[in-house]
């Protein structure tokens, strides 16, 4: 399930990821994320994967898509998990954007949002 979660930053975008992903969360998703590149261009991004699972492999292939065509639509991009892989998918990241991506222990949440912002 994705759960967008408002924020004061107007060129933020704040998602809580739980559980399986698949191409139902990204129909609802995507719309509203392309929309706010569309009005700033570049933005910020706040992923956050607490008891999440991975994706359905529809799910995967949308975010797959999607990251392709935007990979320089973002400025910073924090993740924040419980999951080591999650960390490893960070790195896997960084080579393919010009955003900075930093992954952050599910813990560290306020942190992560905090860098993100400024």
């Amino acid at each position: 399930m994705i759960q967008t979660v408002e924020t004061e930053n107007s060129d933020l975008f704040a998602v809580k990821a739980t559980g399986t992903l698949d191409k139902a969360d990204y129909d609802q998703l995507l719309p509203a994320l392309e929309a706010k590149i569309k009005q700033h261009g570049k933005i910020n991004l706040y992923w956050e994967m607490t008891n999440f699972d991975g994706w359905e492999p529809a799910g995967f292939w949308q975010d797959i898509k999607f990251d392709v065509t935007h990979a320089n639509s973002f400025q910073k991009v924090a993740i924040v998990g419980d999951q080591k892989w999650e960390d490893w998918m960070t790195q896997a990241l960084k080579p393919f954007t010009s955003a900075q991506v930093r992954f952050f222990p599910a813990e560290e949440s306020a942190q992560a949002m905090l860098w993100v912002t400024q």
